[in-house]
């Protein structure tokens, strides 16, 4: 089951993460533009959610899929945002789909294709 969660700005995405039990299921945040009307500013992370949403109705794993919202325009813009200069994010780009405290991370039009998207959530074996 995806248990999922959303979260606003960058002083709750650390809030969350100081949460996050070592023992529990696996984290991966997702980081979009805010939503203006139940849509993000960014027409990346549109995209990418159409594939994303239903991708994860179908899966069938215990995760915890965090929404992250990085702001606006202008504020995901400036060079010292702090999503783009934690060294837990370093974003780059936005979408960026990352699993917390590990190594897989999907960025920009990869987060679009489904079959990086089944690569990112199987189970390491």
């Amino acid at each position: 089951m995806v248990f999922n969660v959303e979260v606003k700005g960058f002083d709750d995405f650390v809030s969350y993460t100081e949460k996050i039990k070592p023992d529990g299921p696996d984290v991966y945040f997702y980081f979009s533009g805010t939503k203006i009307e139940g849509k993000s500013w960014c027409p990346d992370c549109i995209e990418a959610e159409a594939v994303i949403t239903p991708y994860l109705q179908e899966l069938n794993k215990n995760i915890v899929f965090v929404y992250v919202d990085v702001g606006d325009m202008p504020y995901w813009k400036k060079a010292d945002c702090p999503f783009r200069t934690d060294t837990r994010t370093k974003l780059m780009v936005i979408p960026t789909l990352i699993k917390w405290k590990g190594v897989q991370r999907l960025e920009g039009s990869q987060c679009n294709k489904r079959d990086l998207l089944q690569m990112m959530f199987e189970e390491e074996e």
